[in-house]
């Protein structure tokens, strides 16, 4: 609707409330069960599961409206379903938690496992628009090759010869991560001034332009997909909750620089660490973080003290942590003498434990970094143990579920231990066989083995004690009845989770 400018100022004043209170205009569509089947014959179309009491929801929303306005304009289509609303469709969609993002096609779901913020939601949903592999000509090479982040083109004669079906077959592999084109066309060869066949990766980063160094038409699935993977991390990149999977994935250890983003000395604190970077690439993943943000990480990794930059070298694998000593100041020469150290075996991971307990005042054992091995490796007990982080919602809805438990199996405190550890305030010790990728995460370790199961069922009362009955190798017999189990309240499905504000990798 147009206004004129000449409407009275008291019509002004009304239409502005009127607006305000209505809601704004979206170009993501909201569903309900009667109109979700009208997705059945789109041909792609993104859709968010959501509660409104959803923290995670609530902070994902601005990037969801513009991710749908900027793909709107590539008749892509964005929607959403209200899960307290809607009830009965998100059930019989399987949504266990929110928010849950599926793409359909025609009608049929995959699980959305792009970023979250919007230029990731939209590269992710053009990613699924183009075909694996986009005809690339010399019209449209140059608007190509800057599409994304990183961009893989293959220069080929024709597209049965080698290397063109390794590299479909790469390409169909990671259609979700990289954007992949191919050319046979004689003009657009001639613009890239390469010789057929060539494959080329073009990046917003580091070296722009960078061409496979080894025998092409030798080149398999593997060869090409380790080659892109390899190039898709910076020499020093920011990492966030958006990236940080690429990292986790990698095989390499990660070094971060932790900085405020606000000092104006950032970038110098970026460049002093870059020449280490580049010379051990190879071997490390070296990444800067946002210190304020991601406070807690910086905890997480074993720097106590509100000190930026600050340097740790983390091995993702074993979840081991290596700081750098706060109390010098992050140089070159300091920092490539850390890593070459770490590389060459000479230094001792850093574990963090809370205090061994006086006393153990409740029948779950409060169990710390520092008496793992003790408790944990005892072969004449059964052993369960959840570990926990003190902000998880989750974990805060289950205690007196586990607390119960632990209550229930007291008199069988000799050959059964119920435990509880605070993850993020205690290291597992290289003994320990896992890490820990989310909370709550419970595990239960037999009598007389070293060998770890992980609990994956409902955490109700009834379920926890089935699965011991089940896996314990002592004997469970009570001397008394069984203690009541206590209620448990809202599932997780349903009750909000108030960790809201809590910035994690």
């Amino acid at each position: 609707m147009r206004f004129s400018t000449l409407l009275a100022p008291s019509l002004l004043a009304f239409v502005s409330v009127v607006l305000a209170d209505d809601e704004a205009p979206s170009d993501v569509i909201s569903l309900t069960a009667a109109t979700f089947s009208s997705i059945d014959p789109e041909p792609l179309i993104l859709v968010e599961f959501f509660a409104p009491w959803c923290g995670h929801c609530k902070a994902l929303a601005p990037h969801y409206e513009e991710a749908a306005t900027a793909l709107k304009e590539k008749n892509i289509k964005v929607a959403k379903v209200d899960c307290v609303d809607q009830a009965d469709l998100c059930q019989s969609n399987g949504i266990q938690g929110y928010p849950t993002l599926k793409v359909y096609r025609n009608g049929t779901p995959a699980e959305y496992t792009g970023p979250r913020k919007a230029d990731g939601i939209i590269s992710y949903m053009i990613k699924q628009s183009l075909p694996a592999v986009t005809e690339v000509t010399a019209a449209n090479l140059n608007e190509f090759k800057s599409a994304d982040n990183l961009v893989v083109v293959a220069y080929v004669a024709s597209s049965t010869d080698a290397p063109a079906p390794a590299f479909s077959a790469t390409a169909e592999k990671h259609r979700d991560d990289f954007l992949f084109g191919l050319t046979t066309d004689k003009d657009a060869i001639a613009a890239a001034k390469v010789t057929v066949p060539a494959v080329v990766v073009y990046r917003k980063f580091d070296e722009p332009a960078v061409t496979y160094p080894f025998p092409i038409l030798d080149a398999g699935v593997s060869d090409l997909e380790d080659w892109v993977k390899e190039l898709s991390i910076p020499t020093i990149g920011e990492v966030s909750g958006e990236n940080y999977a690429t990292y986790a994935q990698s095989a390499k250890p990660l070094a971060y620089l932790f900085l405020d983003p606000t000092s104006e000395h950032k970038d110098a604190a970026i460049e002093t660490l870059r020449p280490v970077a580049s010379k051990y690439k190879s071997k490390m993943n070296f990444v800067w973080i946002d210190a304020i943000k991601f406070g807690d990480h910086a905890r997480a990794l074993n720097l106590v003290e509100v000190k930026w930059p600050s340097f740790v070298i983390q091995d993702i694998g074993k979840s081991l942590k290596y700081p750098y000593d706060q109390s010098k100041d992050v140089e070159a020469a300091g920092i490539e003498a850390w890593v070459k150290a770490y590389l060459d075996g000479e230094l001792t991971p850093q574990l963090k434990s809370e205090p061994i307990p006086e006393s153990q005042d409740e029948n779950v054992y409060n169990l710390v970094g520092k008496e793992f091995d003790k408790i944990i490796f005892d072969d004449s007990k059964d052993v369960f143990v959840e570990f926990y982080a003190s902000w998880c919602g989750h974990c805060k809805r289950l205690k007196p579920t586990w607390d119960a438990l632990g209550d229930h199996y007291a008199p069988l405190q000799k050959t059964l231990t119920i435990a509880k550890m605070e993850a993020q305030e205690n290291d597992l010790p290289p003994s320990a066989p896992f890490t820990i990728a989310g909370f709550p995460t419970i595990k239960f370790k037999k009598a007389g083995t070293r060998e770890f199961i992980d609990y994956e069922g409902d955490r109700s009362y009834e379920s926890l004690v089935a699965f011991l009955q089940e896996h314990a190798v002592n004997p469970l017999d009570l001397p008394d009845p069984p203690l009541e189990p206590v209620a448990t309240g809202e599932t997780e499905a349903q009750a909000p989770v108030d960790d809201e504000g809590h910035d994690e990798l």
